[in-house]
């Protein structure tokens, strides 16, 4: 489905927006938005984000390894996406 296109061809065709960050978003789809989201990961302890696992887990995922609310960081990532217009 996706053979021969960029990432951005990709993302553009996926619509992948802040309001569309769930506890179901990919954290590598995130990243792919917007790299500036890192410090969150980084400040709630996701240390491993450049590990190809780590961007294939959704957020919920992650918070659940990492003993973090995934709705609290639903909120701060789509709060930060929001301040920087993305």
């Amino acid at each position: 489905m996706y053979e021969n296109k960029n990432v951005q061809e990709i993302r553009s065709e996926r619509k992948i927006t802040m309001s569309q960050i769930t506890k179901d978003t990919i954290i590598g789809d995130i990243l792919d938005i917007d790299e500036t989201t890192v410090p969150i990961f980084m400040s709630i302890g996701m240390h491993c984000l450049g590990c190809p696992a780590s961007r294939g887990e959704t957020v919920e995922q992650a918070c659940m390894v990492h003993g973090v609310d995934p709705d609290e960081l639903v909120k701060m990532v789509n709060e930060h996406l929001e301040k920087n217009g993305k």
